[in-house]
């Protein structure tokens, strides 16, 4: 079994791109299985860096992720040929970064918060779902993991107040 998927269309990407590189977050859409999965566990060295910051920065990178990802992600779709391909990963790393915005200090909050992420990404309840189907290019690529990132940050919150 491949390690790294062997997609023709992926391999019109290039890691030596920068563009691609984000894109495929830093490698880990290549994987041949579960690619968001480990485009979300590649956004957790990031997160950890940039929860030693103040809130104001984390939120003001956790935009900048997500607005510049509206870019990176229509030009890496447009160069493979492929609306949303799974390999695009950048959109579960900004998903990641939504979902921990505030989010209390420790291991078992971050995986909570990557397992609600996740689930709010593969599950896809409304609009969610709607946002996939009918929203294009970049900024479609990028909505579906924002809202699931936002729906991620509720249910991590409403856990830690009421546990």
């Amino acid at each position: 079994m491949a390690l790294f998927t062997q997609d023709t269309n992926v391999k019109k990407l290039s890691l030596a791109n920068p563009v691609h590189f984000l894109a495929l977050g830093f490698g880990s859409g290549l994987a041949a299985k579960a690619p968001g999965t480990f485009g979300t566990l590649a956004a957790i060295p990031l997160y950890l860096l940039l929860s030693q910051f103040s809130l104001p920065v984390y939120l003001l990178v956790t935009l900048v992720v997500s607005v510049v990802g509206i870019y990176i992600c229509d030009k890496a779709s447009k160069d493979m040929g492929v609306h949303d391909h799974g390999a695009i990963v950048w959109d579960e790393v900004a998903g990641l970064l939504i979902t921990m915005i505030a989010a209390p200090a420790g291991w078992m909050w971050l995986l909570i918060g990557f397992g609600l992420f996740r689930f709010f990404d593969i599950i896809k309840p409304w609009p969610i779902k709607w946002l996939d189907s009918k929203v294009s290019g970049g900024f479609g690529i990028m909505i579906d993991d924002v809202v699931a990132g936002i729906f991620a940050l509720a249910c991590l919150q409403l856990i830690y107040i009421f546990v």
